[in-house]
């Protein structure tokens, strides 16, 4: 399971025909960055497709050997044992990564932060948790928490972090950022459609083989066995941050396994936010940093970025749309 206190995958159904048709459609699922891909490519015959999934594999991985917070050798780790002692050179494209990461911080007053991997694991979901922690006992826990201890030097290209036991840990966002750049990479090559599927951080482009959109289908997080709606998507990404599976209830308030990194404490509020829009890493950002910010100020920072919608859905079942949400197929009845 990968290490990340902010987002839990519900389930999407990707839904296509792919018979009768001149090109055909290859899937594989495998593990990579601490989660499940599913990797879905079409083409003109089954070699050409099986040997793009191939690609696809072996770029994930290069990315996950760049910016795995839980693999010893990868840059970001250096960058983690080097914590208040010395800046870390990297690749460009860990620290153009690191920028980005860095901007979702500032915008959301760290209601999103990369340096929630040094959060002490204080809230316990597995049904240990008997009574809330202290207030003392979570506020030291984010003590090493804080993106403004971050420093970049952009001519060095180095990261340092300030405080010792500082940590840096991309989660779900490195998994949106690998199916973007697998999807890139497949357009280059002529690939003209697909799906890079990173525990529910979705890269789409082109069509089914049958000419139909690729359609998304979302679980109604209250009746799993039942979709809430069905989204067309022919170039875009989709990702879904949610608390439906893992929370707890203190005094009839429950509270999220999504915990706010600028406070220690988990978000409420929101039972699962599904974002909409160009490209998954930064989808995943807005997701989750909704999810922690609640409805109305995540209606706000949604606002800074037109070319995202989304989906909310609140801990008592109401159904909240952007302005620009648009779907094939709607139930609302939760």
């Amino acid at each position: 399971m990968k290490l990340s206190h902010y987002k839990i995958v519900l389930a999407f159904v990707i839904l296509w025909n792919i018979y009768g048709y001149s090109q055909l459609l290859r899937k594989r699922t495998t593990l990579l960055m601490g989660g499940r891909f599913d990797i879905s490519i079409v083409a003109n015959d089954s070699i050409t497709a099986e040997q793009n999934i191939n690609e696809v594999i072996a770029e994930i991985s290069r990315i996950e050997n760049l910016i795995s917070d839980w693999k010893p050798d990868s840059q970001v780790s250096e960058v983690n044992q080097n914590a208040g002692i010395k800046p870390v050179k990297v690749d460009r494209e860990v620290f153009e990564l690191t920028q980005r990461a860095i901007r979702f911080s500032e915008i959301t007053n760290g209601g999103f932060d990369i340096s929630f991997a040094a959060m002490d694991r204080i809230w316990k979901f597995d049904g240990s948790m008997t009574e809330m922690p202290s207030a003392e006992a979570i506020k030291k826990s984010v003590e090493k928490v804080g993106f403004k201890n971050i420093v970049l030097d952009s001519l060095q290209s180095t990261i340092f972090l300030k405080l010792k036991g500082m940590k840096i840990g991309f989660g779900a966002l490195g998994e949106g950022y690998a199916t973007d750049k697998c999807r890139t990479m497949m357009v280059a090559k002529g690939i003209k459609a697909g799906i890079i599927n990173g525990s529910g951080d979705m890269s789409t482009w082109g069509k089914q083989p049958n000419g139909e959109d690729w359609k998304i289908g979302i679980t109604n997080p209250f009746k799993p066995e039942k979709l809430l709606a069905v989204v067309p998507l022919n170039e875009g990404a989709v990702t879904t941050s949610g608390n439906y599976e893992k929370y707890v209830v203190f005094n009839g308030k429950r509270y999220s396994h999504i915990i706010n990194p600028a406070t220690g404490y988990p978000a409420t509020g929101l039972c699962s936010v599904t974002v909409f829009g160009p490209n998954a890493e930064t989808a995943n950002g807005l997701s989750t940093s909704i999810m922690v910010l609640g409805k109305d100020d995540g209606v706000l920072l949604l606002q800074k970025f037109p070319d995202y919608s989304c989906l909310m859905i609140t801990d008592n079942g109401k159904v909240i749309k952007s302005k620009n949400f648009k779907v094939a197929k709607f139930n609302p009845k939760l």
